[in-house]
């Protein structure tokens, strides 16, 4: 299945350049292309009803998104809801989108900055994955970290002890919340 993720439109044999201009033409159907992926992504996200996750594009740019998810019922997340921004590049979906937190997220997997590691992210991306998938596994990832490759160490440690976790997690969480009211 490793095909999976070699881009038809990219071929590795070299190009010759007097072709610069079907080169831009093919260039702009693989945008349109993704555009058309995107589309319909965000259509299938929308009829799915899956519920506490959601992400639309930030304005008319369909390669920015904002995604919202929220804590899964009987986790110690819930009742909180983060938000996400997801950057597509012109390969997508042969190269994972850039997804990272932007409400700040005390989790053994997150780092401060909001970067996830999450395996789909990174190594095990496959061109099969969509927007749906990606939402759906880092609002499970928020109930089931690895804390054997964890980006934020006392996340980690306190994970642990979950009456401690939640209790520094909601403090955190309200803190962030009230910090990013001000700004």
């Amino acid at each position: 299945m490793a095909s999976q993720n070699i881009d038809p439109r990219n071929p590795t044999t070299s190009v010759d350049t007097s072709k610069k201009s079907s080169d831009s033409n093919k260039q702009d159907a693989a945008s349109h292309s993704v555009k058309k992926r995107l589309q319909q992504e965000l259509m299938t996200l929308m009829m799915s009803g899956d519920k506490g996750i959601s992400a639309f594009p930030v304005d008319e740019n369909i390669f920015d998104w904002i995604g919202t998810i929220n804590g899964a019922q009987g986790t110690v997340y819930e009742g909180l809801t983060y938000k996400l921004k997801l950057e597509f590049p012109n390969n997508y979906p042969y190269c994972a989108p850039n997804v990272r937190f932007t409400t700040p997220c005390f989790h053994p997997n997150v780092d401060d900055h909001g970067n996830i590691c999450l395996d789909i992210l990174k190594d095990k991306w496959t061109a099969l994955y969509d927007v749906r998938t990606i939402l759906i596994s880092v609002q499970s990832l928020l109930s089931g970290p690895n804390i054997d490759s964890p980006l934020n160490l006392t996340a980690a440690q306190l994970w642990r002890d979950q009456a401690t976790y939640r209790a520094v997690l909601f403090e955190k969480y309200e803190s962030d919340v009230r910090k990013m009211q001000k700004i």
